[in-house]
């Protein structure tokens, strides 16, 4: 008899034994699912307030409000555009350049990022404006305002486009001009 009192004893040990390995394995993957789960959360919420306050990433009305009307006395904020332009353009028989380094003015600190945010595309088309210039149109004052007038419009159109206020790039200059 005490062999049939082992023998329901063991067959209950042998039944323990695979559920006491199982169990440890068990908790190991509730934890690492649990830590998965929350280093998923927090990155996704970093994620989210990273996005949120960067300035590429609010629309349009969010970029409007944020823009306040410069105070009276508010500093200029000049943003360079560099390096200067260089192109080259068809003269009378000749390749000829043009060498411009150009400033955009603006008081407002938000369309001044939005300036530095946007540079790669301002670039890009104030180079094809200059490119397609005369050199007999460049040679003159008139030509050279026309060509600032028009430069200061596609940068207003960019920051626009950006979600900026385009009003608030108040002006650009040439800080140097350089035809040969």
């Amino acid at each position: 008899m005490a062999e049939a009192a082992k023998k329901p004893a063991d067959k209950k040990a042998d039944k323990e034994a695979p559920e006491a390995k199982k169990s440890p394995l068990v908790m190991i993957l509730v934890v690492l699912v649990a830590v998965l789960v929350a280093g998923g959360g927090a990155a996704g919420g970093m994620l989210f307030w990273m996005k949120s306050h960067s300035p590429a990433s609010s629309s349009p009305k969010a970029a409007e409000a944020k823009e306040e009307a410069p105070k009276p006395g508010a500093p200029e904020i000049f943003v360079p555009l560099d390096p200067p332009f260089v192109v080259n353009f068809q003269g009378d028989q000749a390749v000829r350049f043009l060498q411009i380094a150009v400033q955009v003015m603006t008081h407002s600190q938000v369309t001044a990022d939005l300036l530095k945010l946007h540079d790669p595309v301002i670039k890009n088309d104030l180079l094809f404006l200059f490119g397609g210039q005369k050199v007999d149109e460049m040679a003159t004052r008139e030509g050279k305002e026309k060509l600032q007038a028009e430069a200061l419009e596609a940068v207003r159109k960019i920051v626009k486009a950006a979600g900026g206020n385009g009003d608030s790039v108040e002006a650009l200059y040439f800080t140097s001009f350089v035809m040969q």
